[in-house]
């Protein structure tokens, strides 16, 4: 049983990686007070990139999970356990910000698109600068970087996966913030380096896996 839930976190945290690809590659960037902007909000890629990050901030924590169980009975459950209920913790508060991306934004785009004016972002960027909004957006993502840090901590420590494979996706959620406010060529550097992070552990806990599995086995 620890096995299965250690492989289906394993593919989660893979195919998260590959869905931050997906959101900072789909997602059109451009001067969003504009017309152009407002279409862009209302554009299938912008509801594809969002909807897939929303989906990848699930699984990431999920694939804590998966670390957790590999790491039952041992020293460093604890640690992963933690980062499971941080990883959880954030992801709930991020999503929240992300749906009004999602659907809120895209209501204004197609708003201001079919009116021809392009005062009406200005509404859009009123909700996603509220103050409540930017400080349960700014604490989930805290917590999702403190959650892969920890992570990383009982992957260094366990001393059956790679010890360095935890450090890329820490370091990339503790960049997940102030990523926000670099050009869309380096955000896709990011989302770039969210897969790396995501797969490399994805395969190194899939693996270690596997040997318990065989282990148990023989």
């Amino acid at each position: 049983m620890h096995e299965s839930r250690t492989r289906i976190g394993a593919l989660g945290l893979a195919l998260a990686g590959v869905l931050f690809l997906v959101y900072e590659t789909v997602a059109p960037r451009t001067a969003q007070d504009t017309l152009e902007g407002a279409a862009s909000w209302a554009s299938s890629g912008w509801a594809v990139g969002h909807v897939s990050a929303i989906i990848g901030l699930i699984l990431i924590p999920l694939g804590w999970a998966g670390l957790r169980n590999y790491l039952v009975d041992t020293r460093n459950e604890r640690l992963a356990y933690l980062a499971a209920t941080l990883g959880y913790m954030g992801s709930a508060l991020s999503i929240s910000y992300y749906g009004a991306e999602v659907y809120g934004l895209r209501a204004i785009g197609a708003r201001a698109v079919a009116d021809g004016d392009a005062s009406l972002t200005k509404i859009g960027e009123d909700f996603r600068m509220d103050a409540i909004a930017v400080t349960v957006f700014a604490l989930g993502l805290a917590l999702i970087a403190a959650a892969a840090i920890v992570a990383a901590v009982a992957i260094w420590r366990s001393g059956t996966m790679p010890r360095w494979s935890g450090i890329p996706l820490a370091t990339a959620m503790v960049l997940y913030l102030p990523h926000f406010s670099v050009p869309h060529a380096a955000r896709i550097g990011w989302g770039a380096l969210v897969t790396v992070g995501a797969v490399w552990i994805g395969v190194e806990l899939w693996r270690a896996g596997s040997r318990s599995a065989e282990l148990q086995a023989a």
